[in-house]
């Protein structure tokens, strides 16, 4: 079986490892390096703390391998358990946390709902005079997106995937309703099957197969900070959805602080830029003082950069056999590096084995945009 990967970042490299691994024949197309779009831009988060069903089970099928990588890749990624903690100051937040965990939970996630001052526990510098309750995981945590695509590529190449760098595919090929094949910048490749693993560009590869989905590239940044008080590496990644704020330690005592503030625009994929805006930075570490003592007008913005996400109306991704022919990959609205080693499997199953086993992911289907289905995903920054 012939199988063409549109896109080298996370997604899909793990879909061509698991597709090779299973007996296809695995052409991969990247019209730059692997990597080096939306994932290496990512802040790394893996956790299991999510308000739907198909995410956390995506979170934690993905997490066994994670939690093995080293193991069964030979790249130490890095992996850090510090746990998360989301924190609120809203009663119907609250509310919804305490339901978010028990739902969590019930599929097998070790989450807590706890308070104010349990939460300071795990973070010390936490200000929780405004906050009535907080979630923590210490299964969720953080890791190295560049090194887990080393792993991946490495091993993808040594079940005979042909990586194809600085390869960018320029139409999809069809014969009546079927994908027969894409067009590159140097050749035709045929193919039984096209996986849309392009992230951000994703929608672009469905407009060649002639097919209209609603996945939307829309910037966010990451900004590399000193913090104005000592932030202990164990401190967990935290996140505020009262206003989309969000930090974590990183190496050398830094702190990585990111959230959205704005408006939301679509914007030219082709043009956009991954520099960091300072005023932006500015408001991030001003939102981040908010709710903790370690960033204040003391702290200094060291660097930063932007990157994309990919984004559905629901903040879920659609994994799907679209067409016959082309299976899509994508729209994990800033969540797809967590979730690509289930994402891989599942690209597999559905190519390899006619359907899905790992996931029930039923409600993942393109369809649901036309049926209305009330999935939404509240758990997003």
């Amino acid at each position: 079986m012939q199988v063409t990967v549109v896109g080298g970042g996370i997604v899909g490299l793990s879909s061509a490892y698991y597709l090779a691994r299973g007996g296809a024949d695995v052409t991969l197309c990247e019209k730059g390096s692997l990597g080096m779009g939306s994932t290496a831009r990512s802040a790394g988060g893996i956790r299991t703390q999510f308000s739907t069903a198909v995410n956390v089970e995506l979170s934690l099928r993905s997490l066994e391998v994670w939690d093995s990588f080293h193991e069964r890749f030979d790249v130490d990624i890095a992996h850090k358990r510090n746990g998360y903690l989301l924190v609120t100051g809203d009663e119907e937040t609250a509310e919804r946390y305490r339901e978010d965990v028990k739902m969590q939970n019930e599929l097998g996630a070790e989450s807590q709902f706890i308070t104010p001052e349990e939460a300071k526990e795990h973070s010390p510098g936490l200000e929780i005079d405004d906050l009535v309750a907080a979630t923590y995981n210490g299964q969720d945590g953080f890791a190295d997106p560049n090194l887990a695509v080393q792993g991946y590529a490495a091993k993808a190449r040594e079940e005979g995937v042909d990586i194809r760098t600085k390869t960018a595919v320029t139409d999809v090929h069809t014969d009546g309703d079927a994908i027969t094949g894409v067009e590159t910048d140097e050749e035709r490749i045929n193919a039984d099957f096209v996986v849309n693993a392009a992230g951000a560009w994703s929608r672009t590869v469905a407009d060649m197969a002639g097919v209209d989905l609603p996945i939307h590239p829309r910037r966010r940044q990451l900004a590399v900070v000193d913090p104005q008080r000592i932030l202990p590496q164990d401190v967990p990644l935290t996140i505020n959805l009262d206003t989309g704020s969000y930090f974590r330690p990183e190496r050398d005592g830094v702190a990585l602080v990111g959230g959205h503030f704005s408006d939301d625009p679509d914007i030219d994929i082709d043009r956009y830029s991954d520099s960091l805006d300072i005023e932006w930075a500015a408001t991030a570490v001003e939102q981040a003082a908010e709710y903790t003592a370690y960033f204040g007008g003391d702290s200094r913005i060291r660097r930063g950069w932007a990157g994309l996400y990919a984004v559905t109306p629901d903040h879920h991704p659609i994994i799907e056999e679209t067409v016959p022919g082309l299976v899509t990959a994508a729209g994990f609205s800033g969540h797809g590096f967590q979730h690509s080693p289930a994402t891989g499997q599942l690209v597999a199953e559905l190519i390899l084995d006619g359907e899905p086993s790992l996931v029930d992911i039923s409600s993942l289907s393109s369809s649901r945009f036309e049926d209305d289905t009330g999935l939404v995903e509240h758990n997003v920054v």
